[in-house]
C-alpha cells in the first residue's frame, strides 16, 4: 500500500486540516515541545479502536522517531521559518519559492516519520470501548511526558483536536 493511502496518514491530514487543529498542534509544539506526529498518532491509536497507549509504548514511539525528528524534521522547520520574512538582500519572491520547496520537504519528512509510527500499529480491537475517550487519554498521556504543563492551555488544545476526530477512524 502506498503510504499516502494509509489510514494513519489520511487521518492525520484530515484532523490537522480541520478548523482550529493546526493552531492547537502548533501551540503544543511551541509551548510544550510536542511532536505533532506523536500527538496525531496517539489520537489515531485511540480513535481507530486500538485502545490506550502505555507509558512504555509512548516512550518507544518517542525513541523511534526522535533521531529522525531531530536530524531532519526540526532542521527543515527552522529553515522554513527563517525564510518566512526573507533574509538580507535576497529578493522576496525567490526566497518565498525556496520556502515553499522547503515546506514540501518538511511535509515529506513528517510523512516518513509517520511511516515509522504506522509500523508500530497493532490491529484494532474487535469491540473497542470509547474511542474518543481513548484518543483523548492517549494524547494526555503523551503530553504528561513533556515539560512545561499548563492545564488550561493543554486542555484547550486537546479539546480542539478531539473535536475534529471522526466518530471512528
Amino acid at each position: 500500500m502506498d503510504f499516502n493511502d494509509h489510514p494513519l496518514w489520511k487521518f492525520s491530514l484530515a484532523v490537522y486540516g480541520a478548523p482550529g487543529v493546526s493552531a492547537a498542534c502548533l501551540d503544543l509544539q511551541e509551548r510544550r515541545g510536542a511532536d505533532v506526529n506523536l500527538v496525531l498518532y496517539a489520537a489515531f491509536v485511540g480513535a481507530s479502536g486500538r485502545g490506550r497507549l502505555s507509558p512504555a509504548e509512548l516512550e518507544a514511539c518517542r525513541a523511534a522517531t526522535r533521531p529522525w525528528s531531530e536530524a531532519v524534521v526540526q532542521p527543515l522547520r527552522r529553515v522554513r521559518r527563517d525564510l518566512k520574512g526573507g533574509i538580507g538582500a535576497v529578493p522576496g519572491e525567490p526566497v518565498q519559492a525556496l520556502r515553499r520547496a522547503v515546506q514540501a520537504l518538511e511535509l515529506e519528512a513528517e510523512r516518513l516519520e509517520q511511516m515509522t509510527l504506522a509500523a508500530r500499529l497493532g490491529a484494532p480491537a474487535p469491540a473497542a470501548a470509547d474511542r474518543q475517550a481513548d484518543a483523548l487519554a492517549n494524547m494526555q498521556a503523551y503530553l504528561a511526558g513533556l515539560p512545561a504543563a499548563d492545564r488550561a492551555a493543554d486542555a484547550a488544545a486537546l479539546a480542539a483536536i478531539a473535536g475534529a476526530l471522526p466518530p471512528s477512524a
